[in-house]
């Protein structure tokens, strides 16, 4: 049987787009239910391996709002040992303002960090190390992950050695985009680099799953 994962979606903020990228990248090997912000079954999450939380476009000051009915559900998947996978704005909400499911770390802004190479909001990509590979993702306002990292796995880091990328117990969380799709890359100055980061997303997700 394969495992299964609960994509939360609401547009922009979970973006259509985000979600219908992570699919794509890793509908070989998962299968997927959909939820959003309306009042879902007690048991709606008895029967999957993790939760996900996509990117979008929006602020994270959106999540009182998103999470009035299905949050105390959520908290408790995760805090009984389910996983959640953040991808940029879900990334953010694992911080302590929000789930605060995280120990001894913060989702910190990279554009604001210091010596990062990215300092506006827009569309770009970003310069990430994984392992000893340098590669290019897809990056919007994506999250540093800061803190004491002897309490946290780091998978990737940007250019100024800020985690991208970490795991820490049963908590995944990626600052860019790696599930982006062809069509994101609409500019001349974003590098093609989509295959490569879709294989990342799947091994981030298989390291976090135990797969």
């Amino acid at each position: 049987m394969r495992f299964k994962i609960a994509i939360f979606v609401h547009h922009p903020r979970c973006s259509v787009q985000s979600s219908n990228g992570i699919i794509k990248a890793l509908n070989p090997y998962y299968d997927f239910k959909i939820f959003t912000k309306h009042e879902v079954e007690d048991d709606y999450f008895s029967d999957v391996d993790a939760v996900c939380f996509p990117g979008g476009i929006g602020d994270s000051d959106a999540y009182d709002h998103l999470f009035k009915t299905n949050g105390k559900l959520i908290l408790d998947y995760v805090k009984d040992g389910g996983k959640y996978l953040g991808i940029c704005m879900g990334a953010y909400w694992a911080d302590r303002h929000y789930f605060n499911i995280l120990q001894d770390v913060t989702s910190e802004q990279y554009i604001k960090r210091p010596n990062t190479d990215i300092r506006r909001y827009y569309s770009t990509t970003a310069k990430v190390n994984v392992g000893q590979n340098a590669t290019r993702m897809y990056f919007y306002d994506g999250a540093a992950f800061i803190g004491d990292r002897n309490k946290f796995e780091t998978i990737a880091t940007y250019s100024n050695g800020d985690p991208m990328a970490i795991i820490q117990n049963n908590i995944g969380l990626i600052g860019c985009h790696p599930e982006a799709e062809e069509y994101w890359y609409d500019r001349p100055y974003l590098i093609r680099n989509f295959y490569n980061n879709h294989y990342f997303l799947k091994t981030f997700v298989d390291k976090l799953l135990d797969k």
